[in-house]
C-alpha cells in the first residue's frame, strides 16, 4: 500500500514566489530544484515522478515536500547546521598559520638549464 502523498495546495503569492525562483538562472541550484519540486507537487505529480524529472532520489522528494506542508516557504530553507561554523582560511588564526600559507604561494628560482 503506497503511502500518503503530502498534498500541496498554493496561494497565489506561493505560486509566484516558486516560479520566479524556478526560472532563474543564476540561482542557487538547489534553491531552482526545490521550488520546481513544489512546482510539480502542486500539479499532482508523485514522489517518484518529481524524483525522475528532477533526477533525485524519491526519499529527498518526500522529504523537501514535507518540509515545505509544514513550514510552506520557510521548509525549503536549509536548516542550521550543529556545530562551530567553519572559519576561513582554516587555521588562519594558529600561531604561524600565515606565514607557512604565503611561504607556500611563493613560487622557487628557476633552476640554471643542464645545457651549458
Amino acid at each position: 500500500m503506497a503511502a500518503k502523498l503530502d498534498e500541496i495546495k498554493l496561494s497565489e503569492d506561493e505560486r509566484t514566489k516558486l516560479e520566479r525562483v524556478a526560472s532563474l538562472q543564476k540561482a542557487p541550484y538547489r534553491d531552482v530544484q526545490r521550488a520546481r519540486l513544489i512546482l510539480y507537487a502542486a500539479e499532482g505529480c508523485s514522489n517518484a515522478e518529481i524524483a525522475r524529472r528532477l533526477d533525485m532520489s524519491a526519499k529527498s522528494v518526500g522529504r523537501w515536500r514535507r518540509r515545505f506542508c509544514e513550514m510552506r516557504l520557510d521548509g525549503l530553507k536549509d536548516a542550521e547546521r550543529a556545530g562551530r561554523p567553519r572559519r576561513f582560511p582554516p587555521g588562519a588564526d594558529r600561531r604561524g598559520q600565515g606565514a607557512r600559507l604565503r611561504a607556500a604561494g611563493r613560487g622557487r628560482a628557476a633552476l640554471a638549464p643542464l645545457h651549458g
